[in-house]
């Protein structure tokens, strides 16, 4: 029979352990001061000899405390495996191998606002005395708040180190983009880009090489986010590196290919189109890379065409297995729409693609355009089509026009 003196001295006891607990909470002790602690508090002032603290994490919860264990209970219990918990009692825990637990004299449930927590398997040391369950519930829930706290602290401080992290790549692949874009008289061209998020993956340029020379790309690296962008920035580089050697498209290509598949070891890919045009001779020379095919606008002909000669995906192989040169004369005015297959894939309501006819379509009525003005129509068209449906990919359009 327990005595009134046994009783003070378990809530003298039971008052040293909230206190133990509680102070070092308010000192911000570590996680693993904090577990220590409270294991310490649980084995000398509440008769308990063995317990497992098993806290949530991501995806199941994970074991953060096994003392006096026979059994080699698990390091982690999926969330399935817990199949039926509720905070007004009577709880029941389904695991596979249940067994391993039997040792166990009881299990207590740890909620906080409804959601559950942890688990705390406990068994006592002197089985005449009766555990004192709600004290041990409410010290563990103290304890495990506590450490819910930490881990939602130290994933803001994670969610801010991410925010700075991708506002640096999206101001370099900011640098990456040409400063300026030409609006002359004979060259005129102008660039439409809406990055799903921060830091895209699409790369577009222009480089005038010489007075009569200039090269103009687009690209799109698989993937989105920080490393899309700096595997860009590096793709950017070595472009810029061989168009100042006036290495020809061939030996650019497959150096781009080999760079990138070292780099990634085909893990990363990038679709590529790269064009050339000499305004002295008039000669247009490009390579497609497993791109969506940009538009020619013949103003002569009045007719477009797409350009699709090239090779396969570059960083896909070591070597690529095929590559062909294309050659356009073109003595007259020109316009040449590069894009990403965002703008394409961009759906309505409907979940319907843009497409290429629609695309296609509306170049054939808008072949001799000033690309300022094209730019303008279409991207009233294209949303007029999505109507309230946001983008699911970076989409860009570059157009350049040559008289």
């Amino acid at each position: 029979m327990i005595t009134e003196n046994h009783k003070y001295q378990r809530k003298e006891l039971e008052l040293k352990a909230l206190l133990e607990i509680t102070q070092a909470i308010n000192e911000n002790q570590s996680e693993s001061v904090l577990v220590n602690i409270f294991k310490f508090t649980c084995l000398v002032h509440l008769n308990i000899y063995s317990l497992v603290l098993y806290v949530l994490q991501e995806g199941g919860y994970e074991k953060k405390i096994a003392h006096g264990v026979k059994a080699k209970v698990p390091d982690f219990i999926p969330s399935d495996e817990v199949k039926e918990f509720n905070s007004q009692g009577n709880a029941r825990l389904e695991v596979e191998d249940r067994e391993i637990f039997d040792e166990f004299e009881t299990y207590l449930p740890v909620f906080h606002k409804e959601k559950l927590l942890a688990i705390l398997f406990l068994r006592s040391k002197d089985p005449q005395i009766e555990l004192n369950l709600n004290f041990t519930q409410a010290i563990a829930n103290i304890l495990v708040v506590a450490l819910e706290n930490k881990r939602f602290a130290r994933k803001q401080v994670q969610q801010e180190v991410l925010n700075r992290e991708v506002a640096i790549a999206s101001q370099v692949q900011q640098m990456l983009f040409p400063s300026a874009l030409p609006n002359h008289e004979n060259i005129k061209a102008k660039v439409t880009y809406i990055p799903h998020s921060m830091v895209g993956g699409d790369y577009y340029d222009f480089v005038r090489q010489s007075e009569d020379v200039i090269y103009f790309c687009i690209a799109d690296v698989s993937g989105k986010g920080i490393a899309a962008a700096l595997l860009m920035s590096n793709f950017q580089a070595s472009l810029r590196t061989m168009l100042r050697s006036d290495a020809n498209l061939e030996t650019i290509v497959h150096q781009l290919n080999y760079t990138l598949y070292e780099n990634t070891k085909g893990d990363r890919f990038i679709t590529f189109f790269l064009g050339r045009f000499d305004l002295k001779t008039r000669e247009l020379d490009y390579v497609n890379a497993g791109h969506n095919p940009p538009v020619l606008c013949w103003e002569e002909k009045e007719e477009s065409e797409l350009l699709e000669a090239g090779t396969t995906i570059l960083g896909a192989f070591d070597r690529l297995p095929f590559l062909e040169i294309g050659k356009r004369e073109i003595p007259g005015n020109f316009t040449l729409h590069l894009y990403t297959d965002g703008l394409t894939e961009t759906l309505n309501e409907a979940e319907e693609e843009f497409g290429e006819d629609r695309l296609q379509e509306f170049v054939s009525r808008h072949l001799c355009m000033n690309p300022e003005d094209f730019h303008r129509e279409f991207l009233e068209v294209l949303s007029g089509f999505s109507g309230t449906v946001p983008l699911r990919d970076d989409l860009t359009l570059f157009s350049i026009r040559i008289q």
